[in-house]
């Protein structure tokens, strides 16, 4: 199986990082987690995206706050799917890094997912992955399943106290 490339731009990113490992975890999908800045450390950051298809990464999750340029900077150097999380920061609650990261110029695309969607894009990085393997496909089928299963006890939960 092709494993899962997590790139965040700082440690504070850390807290949404953890939602997207628990996911992969979950699903038995292997991942490695880097730190790179798009902007600190450049030369690093365009090494791993480089090298990633190689590497035996099918995707990349790369998750950055404020100027947020950490998604494009990884895309413009790899043809793997690059998923974008933008991080809430201090200043604009996170409007600055999803405006960053989902306003990618055309050929270098980035798909993007909430702000702080750690979870989501673990699943969307799933999905990916999913097109060519079907058990993996079935645990998220199942997933799902057990998903909606939760909606429906609370549902039911709700009726009672109602």
């Amino acid at each position: 199986m092709k494993k899962i490339g997590i790139v965040m731009g700082s440690d504070s990113d850390l807290p949404i990082i953890r939602k997207a490992t628990d996911t992969l975890k979950g699903l038995d999908i292997p991942f490695e987690v880097h730190i790179y800045s798009a902007h600190r450390t450049p030369e690093a950051a365009a090494a791993f995206a480089k090298g990633a298809r190689d590497n035996g990464f099918g995707a990349i999750i790369a998750a950055a706050g404020m100027a947020a340029h950490l998604a494009g900077a990884l895309a413009a150097n790899t043809t793997l799917p690059v998923i974008g999380i933008p991080c809430r920061g201090a200043n604009l609650d996170g409007l600055d890094a999803l405006l960053s990261t989902v306003q990618m110029p055309t050929g270098i695309p980035v798909a993007t997912v909430a702000i702080d969607g750690g979870a989501n894009a673990a699943l969307l990085a799933a999905q990916i992955l999913a097109v060519e393997d079907g058990a993996l496909a079935e645990k998220l089928n199942e997933k799902r399943r057990l998903d909606g299963e939760k909606v429906l006890a609370k549902d039911a939960s709700v009726l009672e106290k109602l």
